[in-house]
């Protein structure tokens, strides 16, 4: 599994996303409120927009068009109307740079 250097951690602030592209695939990636990083796939799979628009609440990201949320450590909607889970990619921190596969842990493929 191969891991791309995205940037500096201290770049994405806490509760708050960014979306990056990593090998050709949108990814947004988060820096959720229990201090942890995640990253997925940055379409909802509702409605095909930005997820990195929405807000992040705890472990979640929410779709700013309707408002499905997205569990973070598994992609899974919390309830409609998304009923398909995101694509969640393997984050690493390393040296104060946060580093991202483009291979799904869910097994989720964009």
């Amino acid at each position: 599994m191969t891991f791309e250097n995205i940037g500096p951690a201290s770049g994405i602030a806490k509760g708050t996303s960014l979306q990056v592209e990593v090998d050709g695939v949108e990814i947004a990636v988060v820096h959720a409120d229990d201090d942890n990083f995640y990253a997925v796939r940055d379409e909802c799979s509702h409605a095909s927009v930005a997820l990195s628009e929405g807000e992040v609440d705890g472990c979640t990201l929410e779709c700013w068009l309707h408002g499905s949320r997205f569990d973070l450590r598994t992609g899974e909607p919390s309830g409609p109307p998304a009923i398909d889970p995101v694509a969640v990619y393997p984050v690493e921190i390393r040296d104060g740079d946060i580093y991202v596969s483009t291979t799904p842990s869910n097994g989720v493929e964009p």
